[in-house]
């Protein structure tokens, strides 16, 4: 069934139907600081469930292998407390989500400074398990800008020094320090660091190459949208310059047709006039399109010509109903949006995959306020795999049938939410995912008004 926009809601004010809950916008592309951290709270929440198995490993083998003593409740209280920790962090935030450089920097202080506490209550640098401090400060390293990182190490560098003067005994140090439990204890905390470094290293490299690569692929999009907006200014521009002197040609054509001292005259001036006729049809049905009146006009469009150009696409899809819906607050204008390729592409290929998921019908929400502005996309369909759900905005992750099972007949490489939800990023959007209820999926953006609004000429 052809897209349609519902008649008589388009650019009329409304109840604010914003969802709560949704996140706050974000600043303008312009104020978008670009963003070096690599780090995801997926890939911190799995290493410190790691080292935190090893630290339990390690003080059972001490206190149940070799009836050492130790103040084991101290020590697994502060092991606890790492678990609670990383735990909240799991549960808190989306797994997929970049940790910001110093949020990133306080966490990685967080894991020194327990790796500290657990160290200082089994010998301080006597224990040859303080080597796990490098960890992660090594992880910052490879994933967060120079300044947390000389912050980690700095604290590192500290916490050795304190460890290094004060301390309670190395458990069973009398029977160890001279014997092989010792250097068997050595060789295996070197082990575990060489283990450990190495997965933090290796884990960090394989996220900051996956992310190089699908970004120059997000750059690739952006230069391709912004050529095709600029090209829309041209035939604006084009448009509006040319029309006088297509008139003027018109004119002296007439002119000479009626004064033709010969047929041959006349005739190639009836063909001047009907060519400079065709030249201004063409230029009419350029002007026709509402973004493209002039080169000033092509600059902004209202949200309902966005959720036009957004569906626009999709307008033969068979057997699935498009419709949109422009609602804004009582009493408050609808702005006019600053023309951003980023917008226009993502939210395309959002509806190109709700399309392509959608049992009936695909809800095209666009909401204004005094304060934001947002947009949203809604499906009938089975909703997102809790599995894709869980890392939705990373690269090389998709769920899209294959161009047999597809109505758009596009075959996903799990670039196309990474592209979109990065660009829409770089407007300031907070973008976010979720299933909708009963069923379908649900897809939005939020905007502060103030950085996406095109001024008042």
């Amino acid at each position: 069934m052809p897209a349609a926009l519902k008649p008589g809601v388009l650019d009329r004010p409304g109840p604010s139907l914003a969802q709560a809950g949704d996140p706050p916008g974000a600043g303008a592309m312009d104020e978008v600081a670009v963003r070096r951290s690599y780090l995801r709270v997926r890939t911190l929440v799995s290493l410190r469930w790691l080292v935190i198995a090893g630290e339990v490993l390690l003080l059972l083998v001490v206190g149940l292998g070799f009836g050492f003593h130790a103040p084991y409740p101290l020590c697994f209280a502060v092991v606890g407390a790492a678990a609670w920790v990383n735990l909240l962090t799991g549960v808190a935030s989306p797994g997929q989500r970049i940790i910001g450089d110093w949020e990133g920097a306080g966490q990685l202080a967080l894991d020194i400074l327990q790796i500290t506490g657990l160290v200082y209550l089994t010998g301080g640098t006597a224990n040859p398990f303080v080597l796990l401090l490098m960890a992660p400060v090594t992880l910052g390293a490879a994933t967060l800008p120079a300044r947390p990182v000389i912050g980690l190490g700095a604290l590192a560098w500290a916490a050795a020094v304190g460890l290094a003067f004060y301390s309670m005994p190395l458990p069973g140090a009398g029977q160890m320090i001279s014997g092989a439990s010792y250097r068997i204890g050595a060789a295996i905390a070197v082990m575990a660091g060489v283990a450990l470094i190495a997965g933090y290293v290796r884990q960090a490299a394989e996220e900051a190459a996956r992310m190089a690569l699908a970004l120059d692929v997000t750059q690739a999009v952006l230069a391709r949208e912004q050529r095709l907006s600029a090209l829309g200014g041209l035939a604006a521009a084009a448009a509006h310059e040319l029309g006088t002197p297509l008139a003027t040609i018109s004119i002296v054509s007439k002119e000479l047709i009626r004064e033709a001292p010969t047929p041959q005259v006349r005739e190639d001036a009836e063909l001047l006039m009907a060519q400079a006729e065709r030249c201004r049809e063409i230029l009419r049905r350029l002007t026709d399109r509402p973004d493209a009146a002039s080169d000033e006009v092509h600059e902004r469009l209202s949200l309902r010509q966005l959720v036009q150009e957004v569906i626009e696409p999709h307008a033969d899809t068979r057997d699935v109903r498009v419709e949109a819906i422009v609602t804004g607050a009582p009493g408050v204008a609808a702005p006019d949006i600053r023309r951003m390729p980023e917008i226009t592409h993502a939210f395309t290929s959002f509806v190109e995959n709700a399309v392509d998921f959608a049992a009936s019908e695909v809800l095209i929400t666009a909401r204004f306020d005094a304060e934001t502005v947002s947009m949203e996309v809604r499906d009938d369909g089975p909703g997102f795999a809790p599995e894709i759900l869980a890392k939705l905005g990373e690269p090389y992750v998709t769920s899209r049938p294959g161009a047999e099972g597809s109505r758009t007949g596009h075959i996903g490489m799990g670039l196309g939410f990474f592209i979109s939800k990065t660009l829409l990023e770089r407007t300031g959007a907070a973008v976010t995912f979720q299933n909708g209820r009963p069923r379908g999926a649900v897809v939005s953006a939020r905007w502060v008004r103030a950085k996406i609004e095109a001024p008042n000429t």
